[in-house]
């Protein structure tokens, strides 16, 4: 069960998901390919500093990985829910009347491959900045959407008082 599944209350819906984008691991696979070569193409004294840029790619991909498995962004029929890490865990459980802005930031490799930073403003200070989120764009229209209709459902609540 995943942390956003556990921490929905009865009667709470989720209406939007957001993922990690796969452009995280394009670093370490640089380093990957570049240490392959060094150790296949230096003499055998050398190669051992293709050897040591594999462990360190290797070290980046487990950690693009655990970031990958251990992010979660979600926006639900009263808050907005963003958690990540693995060990240490860092959540950000804003209600959407507390929420300022959501914000996207995207580079133009950002804009061609469709990821970017959301990065969600509340208030009293809250700034919780989410890089590599896959489809921002779409996560931020159906963020807004979501809080909109809930907003609607009140102020027609209030009407009818």
């Amino acid at each position: 069960m995943s942390y956003v599944e556990s921490v929905i209350v009865p009667g709470e819906k989720i209406i939007a998901r957001a993922r990690t984008h796969w452009f995280i691991y394009l670093p370490s696979l640089f380093w990957l390919v570049l240490g392959g070569v060094l150790s296949l193409l230096l003499p055998l004294p050398f190669a051992v500093l293709g050897y040591v840029v594999l462990a360190g790619a290797l070290f980046l991909v487990l950690k693009a990985w655990i970031y990958v498995h251990s992010t979660e962004l979600a926006v639900t029929s009263s808050r907005v829910i963003a958690k990540f890490g693995f060990i240490s865990r860092e959540t950000v459980e804003l209600q959407h009347s507390k929420v300022e802005s959501l914000q996207v930031n995207q580079t133009i490799l950002g804009r061609l491959f469709d990821y970017g930073s959301v990065v969600i403003t509340g208030s009293g200070g809250t700034h919780a900045p989410i890089p590599y989120i896959a489809n921002p764009l779409n996560f931020r229209s159906a963020a807004l959407t979501g809080m909109e209709a809930v907003v609607q459902e009140g102020a027609a609540a209030h009407d009818s008082d």
